[in-house]
């Protein structure tokens, strides 16, 4: 018999928007493994698709969740504990940037745009910890979506790799401060997976080709396989593991090589 790795565990799912999510390749690991799981939704016009989805996890709440309104996010949590009464783990996959912000040259970013782009895709995940936390009463675990943009400039990613940079910096202080409490943090950092999100950003189709042909397994990483290091991050297996950033990409960024480089054959 396999081991269900979060048997027994109950946890939240945050940036479902259809079944080519990376938030929905993680919520289908979880489940595979056990987990009871609730969805959150930003707005009216994104229920339906995660209602529709979540039908085939019977049971699994499904509730409102704008992660830029803090009042929101405390509702979301009080009436997961009034659910459930407490929680294992959190999968926080949310990130935001305007579209010509990541067309335009990063240097015409407006600062409007820059702070909305900051508060969606690196202050949420603050927000959300912080309401997280007090639910997760025998410790728990939390993890987020990164991206090699935060590390080396990538054409056409803009603001959104220094949100994503900013992300990963909160990861680390979040571990240093929840450690006490037996809440590890973790980021995933997937190489480029065609999301709905990701076709926001111009030349994805060359992005996808190029690391295809550089990446030492030869192929682009799905949505399955950034579910199952999720799993891993979420599971008793990684109990030692906080404050760190993983690379989920078949080995692409061993190379050091940008999404635009020539494989140099």
């Amino acid at each position: 018999m396999t081991t269900r790795l979060l048997e027994e565990k109950r946890g939240v799912v945050l940036g479902v928007a259809n079944d080519r999510s990376i938030a929905w390749g993680c919520a289908q690991a979880c489940a595979h493994h056990g987990a009871e799981l609730a969805f959150g939704y930003p707005n009216d016009a994104m229920k339906k698709r995660v209602e529709e989805l979540a039908q085939t996890m019977p049971g699994a709440p499904v509730l409102l969740c704008d992660v830029t309104k803090d009042d929101d996010i405390s509702a979301f949590f009080a009436k997961l504990k009034e659910h459930w009464g407490s929680i294992d783990f959190v999968v926080h996959s949310i990130a935001f940037a305007h579209r010509d912000d990541l067309k335009n040259p990063f240097l015409q970013t407006p600062r409007d745009h820059f702070a909305l782009a900051m508060d969606v895709s690196a202050y949420s995940l603050v927000a959300v910890a912080r309401e997280a936390a007090p639910l997760m009463t025998n410790g728990g675990s939390i993890v987020t979506m990164t991206y090699y943009g935060a590390e080396k400039v990538i054409p056409n990613y803009n603001v959104m790799g220094v949100a994503k940079a900013a992300l990963e910096a909160c990861t680390r202080y979040l571990a240093y401060d929840l450690g006490p409490q037996s809440i590890r943090i973790n980021a995933i950092s997937a190489g480029p997976i065609r999301t709905l999100s990701a076709s926001a950003i111009s030349d994805l189709r060359i992005m996808l080709d190029v690391a295809e042909k550089t990446a030492p397994l030869r192929r682009n990483v799905t949505q399955t396989e950034v579910g199952n290091a999720a799993l891993y991050l979420l599971s008793d297996l990684a109990s030692g593991v906080t404050g760190e950033v993983h690379h989920v990409d078949c080995g692409y960024n061993t190379l050091g090589l940008s999404a635009y480089e020539p494989s140099g054959e």
